[in-house]
């Protein structure tokens, strides 16, 4: 589905974010991205979702393919037709706008009504409280309601590939936990994630896939349920010093319903 290879981008032609930089993301799977803050993980998604700039950014070399589709000379809006969706860092959902609205706004590429009542409907069945609450403004919601807003806009569009930046920033460990729910739930109906975090229990818990990104580099991937187990990983984003604990998952089974949002 999307292939990177060999991607090296700089902002201002000096500053190197991301320096050689190879991964896969297969169709139907959920990959994270880990690292520390200044990694390169939001580069990535940038250079992936055709902002990069938008932010002064610059692909110097290398290449991204989405379903064979060149992606470097794209901009935002003919990556969202080709099914790329970003949820950025910070939510930055419409708060003056109704939650109907900004979930309107979402669809607004979409010109198929019967495709985009159907995203609709797909958004509040997974998030019940944003229905109840589709009148409010999007700025009187809670943290966690405007993140699962953001989500639920991104949807409108129908993604392929759904790409979350931080989706856990400032959210209590609760909510976290609900978070992943949410994504492993999102997977299970058919859309492909790329999920960068600093939260390595959640992403983990969820990923098949995982890359740790340190300084710009990859220095570590593969299957995240391995990766989990490392002593590198361990101690560096799990917060102990390997042993024989078992990782958690959160990856809802097939057929398993999303308990509901609660925020």
């Amino acid at each position: 589905m999307l292939s990177i290879e060999s991607l090296h981008v700089t902002y201002g032609g000096a500053v190197q974010a991301v320096r050689g930089v190879s991964m896969e993301v297969p169709d139907g799977k959920v990959v994270a991205v880990l690292g520390s803050n200044g990694a390169g993980k939001t580069t990535l998604l940038r250079t992936i979702s055709g902002t990069l700039r938008l932010h002064r950014g610059r692909v110097e070399s290398g290449s991204v393919n989405f379903d064979g589709t060149d992606l470097v000379s794209r901009d935002p809006a003919q990556a969202v037709r080709l099914g790329l969706v970003q949820v950025p860092e910070g939510r930055r959902i419409f708060g003056r706008l109704t939650v109907e609205e900004n979930l309107r706004a979402g669809g607004m590429g979409n010109r198929d009504k019967a495709a985009k009542a159907k995203a609709q409907e797909r958004v509040y069945d997974m998030f019940p409280v944003l229905k109840e609450r589709s009148s409010q403004r999007g700025a009187l919601l809670s943290g966690g309601e405007q993140q699962m807003l953001a989500i639920g806009r991104a949807l409108m569009a129908s993604p392929k590939l759904l790409l979350l930046d931080e989706p856990s920033l400032g959210l209590a460990p609760r909510i976290i936990g609900q978070i992943g729910e949410v994504v492993a739930e999102i997977n299970r109906q058919g859309t492909s994630v790329l999920l960068v975090e600093q939260n390595a229990t959640m992403a983990l818990g969820v990923a098949d896939l995982a890359y740790v990104l340190d300084v710009g580099e990859v220095s570590l991937s593969g299957d995240a349920r391995e990766l989990s187990q490392t002593d590198e990983v361990q101690r560096l984003y799990l917060g102990h010093d390997g042993g024989d604990a078992e990782h958690p998952r959160v990856r809802a089974a097939s057929g398993k319903k999303l308990s509901r949002w609660t925020a």
